[in-house]
């Protein structure tokens, strides 16, 4: 059976980056697990029409590998890709990936984690999970779905294959996918239907060409992209207090976004039905110039509800409004809360993460989590943004890794599991300053809540705070065991031989 040092699961952003700084920190003996059969993860995955990142370019970049080459302001999915694509070959990262390999389940054995894939087992001394939150699709079970003779997808599985042309489509949903694809296609479909739970709130987006003239200048002087890069971190930064301190603050963003629906819708009722009427930032605020002017098209009627039922090729909403569709596109986002590799993760006392995520997702500095020895995730509980580059936590994160492997190396430790005080101080500190903001306190339910609508995703604070508190591995902070030295292993190795 194989063994590496450290198995990372996911080549999205986080995979590609723990790669990188892994192999900088000089730890070779490491493999990616892919299920796909290309790196990417959800640059890869969603390539629907319109698919672009709501973070300007300069930012959504890693910082060690900057791109002069970015053709626009604020990046789509090709581009995205190809540059995840070029740091995996330029930092010689590929032969570490390995394709079409699903992690089945992880386990720890008390000295190891064992992990079952579909290719095979292997066992990693640390298990890195790099999934991501937005890997897996979520599809409300909606009675009489099955049924549904037409085409159904999610704007994350997008079917190229079907020609939308001419046809009555619903879209379900109308968050961040929505508000991109349905201005694409509202254009060529017959009849759009529209089905709106709640309404988001939409600034305007200041996208545009970045000039040869420019990239030439990125590419021959690389302190002026960093230069760039510093002045849109600096810029979304100052909105932190509007999200996480005083709320009103941001009523001003609001002023702004009304304007925009008043500039571009001309319908009284419609413009009505796209008025949020909850605090803007208490939920994911987009960012698009087209929408409203597609929703005001006359092949587009939206309605103000959820979809409660199908009945043939009949989508029948809660407010029992029906239209006859010949294909339903769903635009409802992904597990978030309940990240689906935490099924797959089983801890010291055999206890799935799920499991013990059950009352909530928790972790210590949103990274490591107590009887799971050697385990630490990219993107995990409460390190989400509502302002800046997740790219930006992604790299803080790396940090407090590569600094808790090399912690490991350098003082001979075997396992590393954060003490359960510590955990419990670092969450109950969290969640106190997390009573003041936009997402607790702004008057809506997002998937920024769990069930029990406790915040879970979101980190209430600045990025540079949070770059602050994941700086460096406290031991302090953790239940250390030595590895055994050599006699004791060769007296143990012997004993269990004499078993």
């Amino acid at each position: 059976m194989t063994h590496v040092r450290v198995a990372v699961i996911g080549s999205g952003f986080g995979g590609i980056g723990a790669a990188v700084r892994l192999k900088n920190a000089g730890v070779h003996d490491f493999v990616l697990l892919e299920r796909a059969g290309a790196i990417g993860g959800t640059w890869r995955d969603n390539t629907y029409p319109g698919c672009a990142c709501d973070v300007p370019s300069h930012l959504y970049s890693f910082s060690f590998a900057p791109n002069p080459r970015w053709p626009r302001s604020f990046s789509a999915q090709p581009d995205i890709r190809r540059y995840l694509e070029d740091v995996v070959d330029r930092f010689g990262v590929r032969p570490h990936v390995r394709f079409h390999t699903e992690v089945l389940e992880a386990t720890w054995t008390g000295t190891d984690w064992h992990i079952r894939t579909s290719t095979g087992d292997l066992t990693a001394n640390v298990l890195v999970a790099a999934a991501g939150p937005l890997s897996d699709p979520q599809i409300p079970d909606v009675p009489g779905l099955a049924g549904f003779p037409g085409e159904i997808w999610h704007s994350s599985q997008w079917n190229h294959a079907y020609d939308l042309r001419g046809k009555r489509v619903a879209v379900i949903g109308t968050g961040a996918s929505a508000v991109q694809f349905v201005p694409q296609i509202q254009p060529h479909v017959r009849e759009l239907t529209v089905f709106q739970r709640t309404a988001p709130w939409i600034l305007p987006r200041a996208d545009r060409p970045i000039t040869g003239a420019e990239r030439a200048v990125f590419s021959s002087a690389a302190l002026t992209q960093k230069v760039a890069r510093a002045g849109v971190y600096l810029t979304r930064e100052a909105t932190v207090p509007g999200f996480v301190l005083t709320p009103t603050v941001l009523r001003a963003g609001e002023l702004a976004a009304r304007a925009h629906i008043r500039r571009s819708v001309r319908n009284p009722e419609l413009r009505a039905a796209v008025t949020p009427s909850f605090r803007l930032g208490c939920k994911r605020v987009l960012l698009s110039n087209d929408w409203y002017p597609a929703l005001d098209a006359p092949n587009v009627s939206l309605i103000p509800a959820g979809l409660r039922a199908v009945d043939g090729h009949t989508v029948i909403a809660s407010d029992d409004t029906r239209r006859d569709v010949d294909a339903i596109i769903f635009g409802t986002g992904f597990h978030v809360t309940d990240m689906p590799v935490a099924q797959r993760v089983v801890g010291r006392d055999g206890i799935r993460l799920s499991d013990r995520w059950a009352g909530g997702m928790e972790a210590l500095r949103g990274t490591t989590v107590h009887g799971y020895p050697n385990f630490f995730l990219l993107i995990g509980p409460n390190t989400g943004l509502s302002h800046s580059s997740m790219v930006f936590v992604i790299e803080s994160q790396l940090n407090y890794l590569i600094d808790a492997v090399t912690t490991m190396e350098r003082h001979g430790l075997a396992t590393v599991e954060p003490r359960a005080d510590a955990q419990e101080r670092w969450n109950a500190t969290l969640h106190r300053r997390m009573k003041r903001t936009v997402w607790a306190t702004g008057g809506c339910s997002s998937w920024y809540q769990d069930s029990s609508g406790r915040v879970t995703t979101q980190w209430p604070g600045s990025t540079w705070r949070f770059r602050m508190v994941t700086r460096a591995f406290d031991v302090g902070e953790y239940h250390l065991r030595a590895v055994a030295p050599p006699v004791e292993r060769e007296l143990a190795a012997g004993a269990a031989g004499d078993r």
